[in-house]
């Protein structure tokens, strides 16, 4: 099953930085945490910037047991 990364503030709302979850492609591994995690999950996902293996991607695309799609929150500061 592919690993889901969370950085920032979808680490803080998922209470772990990683996950392993089922799912054929980037979508079904994000639905998958949204319901083990929750609506502030969600919510919070829906801006997240989304890579797989270290490179943007779809998320329509099919991802593979040893895949690591990674959640990245929009960077905020000044």
């Amino acid at each position: 099953m592919p690993t889901l990364r969370l950085f920032a503030s979808v680490k803080q709302v998922a209470g772990t930085g990683s996950v392993i979850l089922p799912g054929e492609t980037v979508s079904d591994v994000v639905e998958e945490a949204s319901t083990q995690f929750g609506a502030e999950f969600t919510d919070v996902a829906k801006n997240c910037r989304i890579w797989l293996n270290g490179n943007p991607t779809e998320i329509d695309t099919r991802v593979n047991d040893d895949d690591e799609i990674a959640l990245l929150p929009p960077v905020s500061g000044g």
